[in-house]
Order: C-alpha cells, then structure tokens, then sequence
C-alpha cells in the first residue's frame, strides 16, 4: 500500500492531505511533505536515523534528505523544479518498513505570467548568474537582495500571529509582529530577513550573560537581557520560540545544552516563519547557530559529527524553501567563546562532503568578521561555500577591496554585516547620534560602496535591533540596546531599500558590470579617510560600455570619468539616496578619448555635500 503524502501548499500556507493512489496536481517550486512513520523505536531518533527519498523528475535525479519531527514522525520535504511527472521512493539508514520502499508520484504544473507576478518565489530557487557576479531566480529573473538583520526573529521577539499584516502599522509596541515588521520592510523595497535559527545555551536565567564551564571552555557570550535601565549585572536574553520551546534540551539541567537532544517543537514555530517569508516574496538568510555556541559543541559533544548532525537538520528542514543558507555564523573571533575558522570550516567540508550541495542549488555561505576568501579561504578550501561575503569588521573602506577581491574570485558576494544604524561605534574617530543625519548616512553608504565594489549580490542592513530588544525589556543606550521599533524607525533603513530602484530597472544588465572605479579622476578626495567612509567615488560598467553605474559618498571631487566609447551619445541619471528620488536626465557626449567631464553634482557644488548616485547610459 502506498504512503500518505502530505503536501503543504507553501504560497497557500494551508495543509491539504492527499493519499498517494494516484498523480495529484501541484505547482513547479511549492513545497511538498512526505510523512514516514517509522515502525521500530529509537532511543535517540535525532541521533540513529537518517531518512531519504530519492526524487525524479525532468532533469532531476537526486537523494533528498529528511528529518526527525518528534515521535515516530520523519519528514521529507520536496519541490518539483519543472513541470511534469515527478516519483519519490524513500529509504533509511534502517531496517524499518515505516521508512523504507514507501513512494509516490505527482504531476507539476507551471506557474502562470499572473501568479509568476504575485510572488516571485514562484520563479524558483535563488542561484548564481552564469557569470558568478549575481544572483538569479530558476527561470532567469535577476535577483537582488535587500535584507534586514533581525537575527533574533527565529524568536519570540517577532511573534507569529497568524494574522494579515496591518497595511497601516507604524513601528511600535502596540501591534509588534513578525507579519507587519515583513510587511513594513517590504514596503521600503526589502525582499530578505537575516535570522539565526536558535540559541540553545542563551535563557533569562539569573546567570551571567557570559558562561565558561569548570575548564574554562566558553559556554555563551550572549546579548545581554537588562531587567532595568541601570542593570550591572545582565543575564542572557531569553530565546524560545512563542510557546516556550528551546531548541534543546539543557545537559544535566544546567546552562548547557545538549546538543544530542533536539526539540522538534521549537523548529515547528520556525517552518511557520520560513513558509511565511517565502509566501510573500522574501528569501530568509538562515544560519545555524551563533559562534560562541561553538566551544561547548567541540569540548563536550562528538566533535565534528555532533554539529554536523545539526547542520544537516537544518539544512534538510529547510532545504525546500528558498533561501540563501549558512552552516554558522562566524560574525567575530574573540577568545574562549569561539572556535577559529578553521575549526568551524573543519565542520562545513565534513558536513558538504557527506551530504553534498543543497539539492536545489540554493547559495551557501556564511557571515564573517572580516572577508570569507580571507578567513577561510577559496577554492577546494570551502567546497561548501557557494557566496563570498564580508562582514563585521572594520565597517568602513575596508571592506571595499575585500569586495574587489570577492568579485574577481567569480562567485556572488555581498556585506551581510556593515555598519549597524543607531550602535554607538565611532568611524574614523566620529560616533554619530542614533539615526542622525551621520548616522543614517553610514548605514547607506556601507550599502551603496558594498554593492558598487563588486557586492552584487545584494545587501543587508545592519540595524540597532539586531538582538530583538521588546516589550518587558529595558535597553542600555550606552552599548546600543534598541528597541525593534525604534530601529524600524531610523531613516536609514528606508534609504537603504532605495538601492533596488536604482538597480531593478535595468534587468539582466546590472548582471554584467564590472569593477571600473580606476575610471575616475580622481578616485578619491584628497583629504578622504583609508577608514573612514567619506570622499571614494566608484564605478561599474559593462564591458560592452552600455551602461555604467556610479556612486558618490559625501566629500568627494567632481571627476573626469574614462572608458566610454568616443564619440558617443549618453544619458546622465542622477539619482538621489536620501530621497529615493530621480533627477530630470541630461544628455552628453563622450569626447574623442572617450571620456566625459562631470561639471558639478546635483547640488550644484564641485565636492558633494551628500551622497550622489548616476546611471550613465549609452
């Protein structure tokens, strides 16, 4: 007798349940469940078991992993990537007749142009552009992604209501949700949420916020939990799901978890989330845990394979969805309460060289205090990782050849950690006031400078509420503990949601440029800080010298630009950051040397006094 296949409609978000006794009708990219129920008993499920099916379809062919649900209960979520008929037959590491030969077959239809322009996700999963410089839906529609650093959203922090978002919600207490803080960043242009999926040793629980075991090995380093705005000794916040759920269970009752012994009702809240990113066009960058979990994981528990199990959890709970993902999040290397990255790395190639890439091509990366290609190298060094990014550390020019080298590297890069807005941290010697003018000016043109360096790919915003300070919590000022509203309210998150309306429009060809800011004469302002984030120009431009994008912080001299084609018609688009703002188009000509002399900035001044974008289009 064939299984019970559950399909769970993701664009739909509503459970219908078929039997398998014939071909049922589904939609190209929408998320299918396959329930095993395993006949024999485990002491640890978690640990023993792994289960599978084997999926076939048109150009498809591959094993896709399930996992542990609670009980006797394995799942196996699936995606048809074309339309077509499509069969599975699962199988385990088993000899358990609730797991294995079970199989089902359905049919895949595509999308139409309508239901394509609902929601983008239908479109498919997020890949590389064949050039390596961007990122692209399944069917070739180019993707650019905006994000927001909530990575404390896998949390209660962001509740889950289950209702439709209130169109006209503004930033509060009164209201606060997961579903209207997505709807209120998607209107501001931005398609990505940042999360981390749990923080299994991290709990409100009187102990101090930092922990190391009797050895010395670190146990936490979390973000602190103030019960008053004048608190000197804070605990760890607390990080359960809704209902109260961790993501462990804690080892011998102490403030350690145990990593041998997963919860399945705290990632039951998390799918709900995932599937409702992807049910309104937002992509979630998920990693697996925080670095400071990392020193227990190794010290305690069977190093690497423990982490590697979980890696593999999730990357199977959530390998259906489309996402970018992240084995960990290496944001920052202090000692005790880290591993190095090579240790975490020594993990990552265990984890790819047993289960292989994504099954569905979604990139893989991860976040770094400094640049990927540098920390962890390249190449047969990472054969995991499918993005570069930069991130963390030194949030100013820095970060911009990091981005060169990235792009010449030839795999999609971006800053997933740049300058937060409203975290009180000096640059270049200045401290802006928390959504000042400075303020909000840092935060958008770490995102300009990123994406005009070769960080294609897409960028997220840093933002103040990174560690999800809520109602009944007190925020210290003094090291930057923001309310999620009050962050929702810095004006640099909307300036920053610009960046897709001055990218989008031009389709593919955004794809195609190239680093070209040694055009510009001069390329930087004579007083301009090697750290600091005022008076660089930059530029890219494809190589047929169609279309050219350019950019310019605050400070910087009016240039003479190169490497037009001579002779030639073009149209100046200026384009302002602060406003999102489009200025009236200019026409001009190259001259015989192929160059093209800007007289003056928008402003009508010969060094900016604020930052300026332009298109230059032949």
């Amino acid at each position: 007798m064939k299984s019970i296949l559950k399909v769970t409609l993701l664009f739909l978000s509503i459970p219908l349940i078929f039997a398998c006794t014939e071909p049922k009708t589904i939609h190209t990219f929408e998320i299918q469940e396959i329930v095993l129920n395993a006949q024999n008993t485990y002491e640890n499920p978690y640990k023993e078991v792994e289960c599978w099916v084997q999926l076939e379809g048109p150009d498809f062919n591959k094993r896709i992993y399930g996992f542990w649900d609670g009980g006797n209960t394995f799942r196996v979520r699936i995606a048809a990537t074309l339309a077509g008929d499509w069969t599975w037959t699962s199988g385990s590491n088993q000899d358990d007749k609730g797991l294995n030969e079970k199989s089902g077959s359905f049919h895949a239809i595509n999308w139409t142009e309508e239901e394509l322009q609902e929601n983008p996700n239908r479109r498919g999963y997020i890949r590389s552009t064949p050039n390596g410089h961007a990122l692209q839906y399944a069917d070739g529609t180019p993707f650019f992604f905006i994000g927001d650093t909530w990575w404390a959203s896998s949390t209660w922090r962001y509740p889950l209501t289950g209702k439709t978002p209130d169109p006209n919600w503004e930033p509060g207490p009164e209201g606060l949700s997961f579903e209207n803080v997505v709807n209120y960043r998607k209107k501001q242009g931005y398609n990505m949420v940042a999360m981390i999926s749990c923080y299994p040793n991290w709990a409100a629980d009187g102990l101090s916020r930092e922990l190391v075991d009797e050895n010395g090995i670190g146990i936490r380093q979390a973000w602190e939990h103030f019960e008053t705005p004048t608190d000197e000794t804070p605990t760890a916040k607390d990080m359960h799901d809704e209902l109260g759920n961790r993501p462990f269970a804690m080892k011998n009752g102490g403030p350690m978890a145990d990593f041998d012994q997963i919860n399945p009702e705290y990632f039951k809240s998390l799918d709900k989330k995932l599937d409702y990113l992807n049910s309104v066009g937002f992509i979630p960058f998920i990693e697996t845990i925080r670095r400071d979990h990392g020193p227990s994981l190794k010290a305690h528990f069977e190093w690497p394979n423990t982490f590697v199990r979980f890696i593999q959890y999730v990357a199977a709970r959530y390998g259906a969805h489309n996402l970018i993902f992240s084995p960990g999040h290496l944001d920052w290397f202090p000692p005790i309460h880290t591993l190095s990255g090579d240790e975490f790395n020594e993990a990552f190639v265990v984890w790819y060289k047993k289960y292989g890439e994504l099954p569905y091509g979604q990139p893989v990366t991860t976040i770094m205090n400094g640049g990927t290609h540098e920390v962890l190298g390249t190449g047969d060094e990472v054969p995991w990782l499918t993005m570069h990014t930069v991130g963390n550390n030194p949030r100013n020019h820095g970060f911009y050849p990091m981005l060169e080298e990235q792009f010449a590297i030839g795999k999609p890069a971006a800053n997933l950690e740049p300058y937060y807005a409203g975290w009180p941290r000096k640059i270049a010697g200045e401290l802006a006031e928390a959504g000042d003018d400075r303020d909000n000016y840092f935060a958008r043109t770490q995102a300009w400078g990123s994406v005009f360096s070769g960080g294609l790919a897409g960028h997220i915003y840093g933002t103040g509420a990174y560690d999800g300070t809520t109602v009944g919590e007190n925020p210290l000022t003094a090291i930057n503990r923001r309310y999620i509203w009050d962050a929702l309210n810095y004006p640099a998150g909307e300036q920053v949601g610009y960046l897709r309306k001055f990218i989008e429009p031009e389709g593919t060809k955004f794809q195609e440029l190239k680093l070209a800011s040694d055009n510009l004469f001069p390329r930087k302002s004579k007083n301009s800080e090697k750290f600091g984030l005022d008076g660089w120009s930059f530029m890219m431009q494809t190589a047929d010298k169609q279309l050219s994008m350019l950019y310019f912080e605050n400070a910087c001299e009016i240039p003479l630009i190169k490497g037009f084609t001579p002779n030639s018609d073009y149209t100046l688009s200026w384009f302002n950051p602060i406003t999102g703002e489009w200025m009236e188009k200019q026409n001009i000509n190259s001259n015989e040397n192929g160059e093209i002399k800007l007289e003056k900035f928008p402003d009508n001044q010969s060094i900016s006094t604020q930052d300026w974008s332009l298109k230059i289009i032949k």
